[in-house]
């Protein structure tokens, strides 16, 4: 029998021990490996089954019917393939929902043409990939692939995000919606888990208003709980993720590849706040590894912009395109402090030198059966040829896969968990 090597068997080691923490398995976690301020949200535990049995973007048995569906309901698949939206969005307003795209036969549910909102409360969504695309649309043309928008408690884990033109993966809603600052963090995207995904190669110079556009997630002024950990950020120019005035979040053992002018960074924009005492930014930074591709100029891990703010930062990595140390971090030092200014009790990492291996692993939708982006974008950060785009075109254009279909059986899966027996 062949021996793993060293630096394997350290991975698996790490990974095991990442995985039996008991804030992975807490009882009443949503599913095993839920992390963060929304790991005990129910979704959809204990409601109806709904079968989505087309890839037609509505009617009877469509994934939109099923997401406007009223009361707690679990979203399974009977079929597999591309739901073509056709310049729409979805917009989820009905709480307690579960979208299980694990269920569906290979190779999975892919959106294309338009992008996902949730406005509610108490969602999760699993193992769907989302790919809005500009190549059929003029200048005005602004899709994220999703946002959450005055949500909470929402867990938005193994899915991947490409080809946006605004955001691929964004937490916001109202910035000042409310008479005190309570309000105002309660009635925005609070308590939300972006875990796992591959959130890559937003469209740079495409149909935004604004020009070039290709931005990674943003967490809106004043989002507070908010968990971003375990992701492949690849080839977006920003907002990898951004944090603006007054949002409270961590950013944990993620893998930056190739952002083209800034990684993780944090600005409150005065004008925006005008009339407004400027709350404080916190932010916990750890764990998290940079490395520089072809599109990178010589940034660093962490930038700090305008506004008050508190920055822990520890054990994190970056490395320019030859493998060098690049900066950390840019910014007034005073807004360093020594102790974490946010944190979820019980949350524990890798260190930052197993997060690279594990990531490229573990992130995006179904990285048992990757499709042929998925599987096109880790090669093309593993080989260094991974590149800022602006047309999903440059990329080999939306997936047509032949529709699959299988039936859903309950008895094969844990309903409570939504995993596989």
């Amino acid at each position: 029998m062949q021996k793993k090597a060293p630096a394997q068997a350290a991975i698996i080691i790490a990974l095991l021990f990442f995985l039996s923490s008991p804030a992975v398995y807490a009882q009443d976690a949503a599913f095993p490996g839920a992390k963060g301020w929304a790991a005990a949200t129910p979704g959809g535990r204990g409601g109806k089954i709904i079968r989505v049995t087309t890839l037609e973007a509505e009617g009877k048995g469509s994934f939109p019917e099923a997401v406007k569906t009223k009361g707690k309901r679990i979203i399974v698949f009977e079929v597999g393939g591309v739901i073509d939206l056709k310049g729409k969005s979805l917009v989820i307003n009905e709480p307690f929902v579960t979208i299980a795209g694990q269920t569906a036969p290979s190779p999975g549910i892919t959106l294309i043409d338009g992008g996902m909102t949730i406005k509610t409360h108490d969602v999760i969504l699993q193992h769907i990939r989302i790919r809005p695309g500009a190549s059929r649309h003029e200048t005005g043309w602004e899709p994220d692939g999703l946002t959450t928008a005055g949500a909470s408690n929402v867990l938005i884990d193994h899915c991947t995000f490409t080809w946006a033109v605004d955001e691929n993966c964004s937490a916001s809603g109202p910035r000042f919606d409310g008479s005190n600052v309570e309000e105002w963090r309660k009635n925005t995207s609070n308590n939300i888990t972006i875990s796992n995904n591959i959130i890559a190669e937003c469209l740079s110079k495409s149909t935004h208003a604004k020009g070039e556009h290709s931005k990674g997630t943003l967490i809106h002024d004043n989002a507070t709980n908010i968990l971003i950990i375990g992701n492949l950020y690849a080839s977006n120019v920003e907002r990898n993720a951004l944090f603006k005035g007054g949002a409270h979040g961590i950013q944990a053992n993620n893998y930056i590849y190739n952002p083209g002018k800034r990684a993780i960074h944090y600005g409150l924009v005065a004008s925006e706040w005008e009339g407004h005492p400027h709350e404080t930014g916190r932010l916990s930074i750890v764990g998290n590894f940079l490395r520089h591709g072809v599109d990178s100029g010589d940034i660093p891990l962490v930038s700090i912009g305008n506004g008050p703010c508190e920055v822990y930062m520890d054990d994190n990595i970056a490395l320019d395109r030859q493998g060098n140390q690049a900066k950390l971090y840019a910014g007034d030092p005073e807004k360093l402090v020594s102790s974490k200014p946010v944190w979820f009790d019980g949350l524990r990492l890798l260190p930052a030198s197993q997060v690279k291996d594990a990531v490229l692993k573990n992130a995006g939708a179904r990285p048992w059966e990757r499709d042929f982006h998925d599987a096109r974008v880790i090669q093309s950060v593993l080989d260094g040829s991974s590149k800022i785009i602006h047309s999903e075109n440059e990329a080999g254009g939306y997936p047509d896969p032949a529709p699959t279909y299988q039936k859903f059986s309950e008895k094969e899966w844990d309903l409570k968990y939504m995993t596989k027996r």
